[in-house]
């Protein structure tokens, strides 16, 4: 819309290779930082992947920190966010444009060498590998002979892997989670060196703005935001794409270009966003401001509108569940708010839970966890309730609103993790109760003292083996199972009205005890 950018070319080429982009683009020159400092100042330029941090604050913390030094510069490409797409287009399409905004920025901080992070074994990884090779035969800046050499870093994609702690410690060889305590790339990144972390589309944009000038940069989008902004529309929408606007362009234009349908709301910032109703649709604009003053953040131009077909409240409901799977289970918030969110979320949607139940599950996590992870989750859940508050009272009443979970979020599709479940010898089990101390979230007690179990999500599987080997009586082993438990397509385990464990709908009978004595025998049962 409007145009093109970002995607200049792409209308007659599948992907630009090198003769391509420069055909476009020119070759770009090296430029002192100062100056380029200057440029993102006088445009503003912000980062792209969420948080909307300046960028020529970055530049210089990372030239105050490295000094004489040595520094990184990180293209983060992993995009974790099932509904983006953004990035991957970008680095699958058009890999030259991102790679000379990160050497233009290498090449003034003098940097060591240029990053580039993405998802292993997707097409994107190889479509850069491919852009480095023929940088390399060309001999130009990235080459072999280059003073900044790129190196292509394939990861694995979790949704938090694009968290700027856990993308540096998987390219330093660590496991890519978030680290328990805040660091700044700035001055200890990639090997402990400052290192500018950005998002894909920062460079990018960084290589346009070199490439124009600010003034020519500034000819089109808002005056307080000027350029262009890419757009991943999905769910509802008939004609899901990329999209480059003008920062400025109304929302629904957007959706009318991809023929989406709004039905009860629209999804805007991803999975750490918040829903706008159909009313506030009409009249947002998409720029950082007008998201504000819709009630959303822009975030990373992600945009799905739910449609009319699918239950809202249950679509919501999965994604709380995909959330509560795919955190790092590093601290209590996560480990056990998460899942208690989605729970708790299910049984709205069965219609035995209730909306305080909800916020309480939330204001459990709130502003407690290690990384952002719980509070993006809470934000997009407790705009769930204020959207659907119609659908809510639905299925309160009623047991349903209607219509099916059509899964129209879109989710990842990847096998399950591994789970497993606690198993009792009950001619062995005298009821001390230890192991529901050591895991209470996934350990009931009855009034004797003996246990039932809840299945636990492979990331727990340290802390089961820890009661099943502390168990007084050993009593207790740990058994893997394949699906009876959360899942990251947002279906999980659930007490619902007659007591029986669901998943997806299927009943999974629960172990009750008869009797009150530690020979009592085991038998199959339906008790919560």
């Amino acid at each position: 819309m409007g145009p093109a950018r970002l995607t200049a070319g792409l209308d007659h080429c599948r992907r630009l290779d090198l003769p391509a982009h420069r055909t476009l683009h020119g070759v770009m020159e090296p430029r002192e930082l100062g100056e380029l400092i200057s440029h993102a100042n006088d445009v503003d330029m912000r980062g792209r992947g969420g948080a909307a941090f300046p960028f020529a604050r970055k530049l210089r913390a990372v030239a105050d920190a490295a000094g004489t030094g040595e520094s990184v510069v990180l293209v983060n490409g992993a995009e974790g966010e099932p509904a983006s797409s953004k990035d991957a287009m970008l680095l699958t399409r058009n890999p030259h444009l991102v790679l000379d905004g990160a050497v233009l920025a290498a090449e003034a901080l003098g940097a060591r060498e240029v990053v580039v992070a993405t998802a292993g074994g997707e097409v994107a990884e190889a479509s850069v590998a491919a852009a480095v090779a023929e940088r390399r035969a060309a001999n130009v800046s990235g080459g072999a002979e280059s003073r900044v050499p790129i190196r292509v870093v394939g990861i694995k994609e979790r949704f938090i892997s694009g968290e700027g702690g856990a993308l540096v410690k998987a390219v330093n060889g660590e496991e890519g989670i978030p680290p328990g305590r805040k660091k700044r790339a700035a001055t200890s990144g990639v090997d402990g060196l400052p290192t500018l972390l950005s998002n894909t589309e920062t460079y990018a944009q960084f290589a346009l703005l070199a490439e124009y000038g600010p003034e020519k940069y500034a000819e089109i989008g808002t005056s307080k935001e000027p350029g262009t902004i890419l757009l991943t529309v999905s769910g509802g929408a008939a004609k899901g794409a990329v999209i480059e606007a003008p920062t400025g362009t109304y929302l629904a234009d957007v959706l009318a270009l991809t023929e989406a349908e709004i039905g009860d709301g629209v999804l805007i910032g991803g999975y750490h966003g918040a829903w706008l109703s159909a009313e506030v649709v009409q009249t947002a604009v998409l720029s950082r401001e007008g998201m504000k003053l819709a009630g959303a953040t822009l975030g990373a131009g992600i945009i799905v509108p739910l449609g009319e077909s699918t239950c809202a409240l249950g679509e919501a409901a999965r994604v709380a569940a995909y959330l509560a799977a795919e955190s790092a289970g590093q601290c209590g918030p996560c480990r056990l708010g998460l899942p208690d969110i989605a729970r708790a979320m299910y049984a709205l949607v069965e219609g035995t839970g209730s909306v305080d139940a909800v916020r309480r599950c939330v204001r459990g996590v709130e502003r407690r966890g290690a990384c952002f992870h719980p509070d993006g989750t809470a934000k997009f859940v407790m705009s769930a309730l204020d959207a659907f508050e119609t659908e809510i009272a639905q299925h309160l009443e009623h047991g349903s609103c209607g219509r099916p979970i059509r899964g129209v979020l879109p989710m990842p599709e990847r096998e399950a993790p591994p789970e497993y479940r606690l198993e009792v010898d009950w001619s062995r089990c005298q009821g001390h109760g230890l192991c529901a101390h050591l895991l209470p979230e996934f350990v009931d007690l009855d009034d004797y003292g003996f246990p039932s179990f809840r299945n636990v999500p492979g990331y727990l599987a340290k802390e089961a083996r820890r009661a099943v080997d502390m168990c007084p009586a050993l009593a207790l082993r740990l058994a893997r199972t394949t699906g009876d438990g959360p899942a990251p397509a947002g279906s999980p385990l659930r007490l619902v009205k007659d007591g029986v464990l669901k998943k997806a709908g299927a009943s999974v009978p629960r172990l009750t005890r008869v009797g009150t004595g530690p020979n009592v025998s085991r038998v199959g049962g339906t008790a919560g």
